[in-house]
């Protein structure tokens, strides 16, 4: 049977703020892509039936800015047609000695000496890493796990399974991911068996309070929306074992001093860190020891 695309034109100033949107209302169905030459973007869904498209239509429309207002047009899309398209839009990219590549590049992609690979199909959807609030996580992971193998690591909001998996490369131990979408846990668990690490993450299916229940790690990651993260700040803080750190992501620039004084709050005397790329931001805090 097959999915249905809902896709609505938009004026190309008006991308930005629509991809700002998407990502606080946690719209992973959602995206924007753009065509630079002929200055033209379109808000793009994918979904199972006509009926579940205009219901996603019908929340989002309203939050949109009115230049985004455009009627959309629905159309059959096949399953093997919106990845194929999809192809176009996720490109190779590299931090350190990590490199995180296309699956369809593995016959093609060279690979330096002493680096890895994180071979990824992101399915229908869903994150590929390109994002500046992923390469932020990254950035903080491949830091903290610098020379100290057997880390535990939580990640809450695991998407397509990243940051868990690339985790796994750098050496740590035990490490657990959910999300509380269960088509979000099945990418996850795809992409751990492209790359021989099935079984290596604990990819499971729960909400922020369930999933850190009982959890306790030295990186704990959250890379969610900033509202999200303000609500779980002590669940998060929690979760966060003597000496080790917690980084957070998904905040935009104007949002991160309200979730920092969520996190003071919760965890108290805790040294943090912010960094900025693009519009987005990162907090990073440590537990004392």
């Amino acid at each position: 049977m097959p999915l249905v695309e809902i896709r609505s034109e938009i004026t190309a100033g008006c991308a930005d703020a629509a991809e700002e949107i998407l990502l606080e209302l946690g719209r992973p169905e959602w995206s924007v892509l753009e065509d630079a030459p002929s200055a033209r973007a379109w808000l793009v869904g994918i979904f199972a039936d006509q009926e579940a498209a205009l219901h996603s239509w019908g929340i989002l429309k309203p939050l949109l800015p009115e230049c985004a207002a455009a009627e959309p047009v629905l159309s059959d899309l096949p399953d093997r047609a919106w990845q194929d398209s999809y192809r176009v839009h996720f490109k190779a990219w590299r931090f350190g000695r990590l490199h995180w590549v296309p699956v369809w590049e593995r016959g093609t992609y060279t690979l330096p000496g002493g680096h890895a690979a994180l071979w990824l199909d992101p399915g229908l959807a869903f994150g590929t890493g390109n994002h500046e609030t992923t390469r932020l996580c990254i950035e903080r992971l491949s830091a903290l796990t610098e020379g100290r193998p057997g880390l535990r690591v939580i990640d809450a909001g695991c998407g397509s399974g990243i940051l868990a998996l690339s985790a796994a490369l750098l050496g740590c131990g035990e490490i657990c991911a959910f999300d509380n979408d269960p088509q979000a846990v099945g990418v996850s668990r795809e992409n751990a068996e492209l790359n021989s690490l099935a079984g290596r993450v604990e990819f499971f299916t729960a909400d922020l309070v369930s999933g850190l229940a009982g959890r306790r790690a030295d990186i704990v990651i959250a890379n969610i929306q900033a509202d999200v993260l303000s609500a779980g700040a002590g669940a998060l803080a929690g979760a966060v074992s003597p000496g080790g750190a917690l980084v957070l992501s998904g905040i935009l620039a104007r949002e991160i001093d309200r979730v920092r004084e969520s996190f003071a709050a919760a965890a108290p005397g805790w040294p943090s860190d912010s960094r900025t790329l693009g519009e987005w931001c990162d907090l990073e805090l440590r537990m004392p020891a």
